[in-house]
């Protein structure tokens, strides 16, 4: 278990590690901007922003070499503890025919769910049927057996307009 949290540590160290130098970068930008706003009276927000920005990439771009050896040196800990350190630790895994001697979800097997449950043939009974907006008899058919196409009413029309939307 202390390999696992001395994992997470050093996974918390890595992040502050990345994270650290832009924002001290936008950091330091924030306040010469800030100093220099005061001194010109000019109290425009979005001054600042453009400048953290620029200067927070540039931070990204020059550190990011060193950004992906930190990331990939943690990833392969990661791998390497997770594949070679765990499976050969004994207080982590279980043996072979652990499910053999015990029952894990046997107090929740004890329950009767049919009691609790509604029949089938009271839900087919009580259930109510949508009614069909367009009628059968809306169709009437002409000489030649061709259908009549009937128009929509308003609740229809209402629902075609909704759904182009």
């Amino acid at each position: 278990m202390e390999i696992l949290i001395e994992f997470f540590a050093k996974g918390l160290m890595t992040m502050l590690m990345i994270a650290m130098p832009c924002v001290l970068t936008a950091a330091a930008i924030g306040l010469v901007v800030g100093i220099l706003q005061a001194v010109t009276q000019v109290q425009e927000q979005t001054i600042a922003a453009a400048p953290k920005i620029f200067a927070v990439f540039l931070v990204i771009i020059i550190l990011g070499t060193g950004y992906m050896k930190l990331l990939s040196n943690l990833f392969n800990e990661g791998v390497s503890i997770a594949f070679n350190v765990i499976p050969k630790n004994d207080e982590f895994v279980l043996s072979s025919d652990y499910y053999n001697y015990t029952k894990p979800f046997i107090d929740e097997m004890k329950t009767d769910f049919k009691k609790d449950m509604v029949p089938m043939e009271h839900i087919l009974n009580n259930a109510v049927k949508p009614q069909s907006t367009i009628q059968k008899d809306k169709f009437n058919f002409l000489r030649n057996g061709a259908k009549e196409i009937p128009t929509p009413n308003l609740v229809e029309r209402k629902a075609i307009t909704e759904n182009k939307r």
